[in-house]
């Protein structure tokens, strides 16, 4: 397989992705929506810099500059929420219901990834290529590992976020939830979506509709994960 070519970075990095969610999860209330999905995404974002530390990744350039491209998404997001400016559809029922009493923690984290996968991940894709100068099928195994340890990130909202067996009432609308989103279906969407996007890269107008209709989509999947569930 190629790799990309050796062009310039851009000036973000894994630690300043890093540090700025490290300042988030010190800042955000606990049980905020954001909050608990900022924890999450710190956690495999932490796991994706050590196994590039480690040579994990077959090129570690390529996936450096995807993780960063990937977590800028979010963070452009939040700063958009933050500075009054409106974020991109995908993100709006996290920052809407983030302060809902009868929204789960479980449903905060599924609905962030939902909208970071369901969408930035394609964007990151593409953003990459153009850092890089290279072709999506270049990108590839570093999409899938990091798609694998998304994957292990599910398993860890799954052990750290279900209620016990002493919760099981308020557990089984959850079970449902988590059973109706699939976060594998949600990475093979994305690789296919990125891979169209990269297609309509030289129709500009065709692209700009794709990626709304995506983002709306993604949008909308996120605001049912967030129905409020009785106590």
């Amino acid at each position: 397989m190629a790799h990309c070519e050796q062009l310039p970075m851009a000036a973000s990095t894994v630690d300043t992705v890093l540090t700025r969610m490290r300042i988030l999860d010190t800042t955000l209330p606990p049980r905020d929506g954001v909050a608990v999905f900022n924890r999450v995404y710190l956690t495999v974002t932490e796991a994706v810099d050590r196994h590039i530390d480690g040579g994990r990744f077959p090129d570690a350039r390529s996936a450096i500059a995807l993780d960063v491209r990937f977590a800028e998404r979010y963070l452009a997001a939040v700063d958009a929420m933050e500075d009054g400016r409106r974020p991109p559809a995908c993100w709006r029922p996290l920052f809407q219901f983030r302060r809902h009493p009868g929204v789960r923690p479980l449903q905060f984290a599924l609905s962030g990834i939902n909208a970071h996968i369901g969408h930035d991940l394609a964007l990151a894709v593409v953003d990459t290529c153009r850092t890089l100068g290279c072709e999506p099928v270049d990108l590839e195994d570093e999409f899938d590992r990091v798609g694998d340890l998304l994957v292990s990130l599910e398993e860890r909202v799954r052990e750290e976020l279900m209620p016990g067996p002493d919760l099981l009432q308020i557990a089984d609308p959850l079970t449902h939830l988590f059973g109706s989103w699939s976060l594998e279906r949600a990475r093979d969407a994305t690789w296919a979506a990125a891979r169209a996007l990269w297609a309509l890269r030289r129709l500009p107008d065709v692209a700009a509709e794709f990626t709304e209709r995506l983002d709306s989509a993604v949008g909308f999947a996120g605001r049912m994960l967030l129905t409020p569930l009785p106590d």
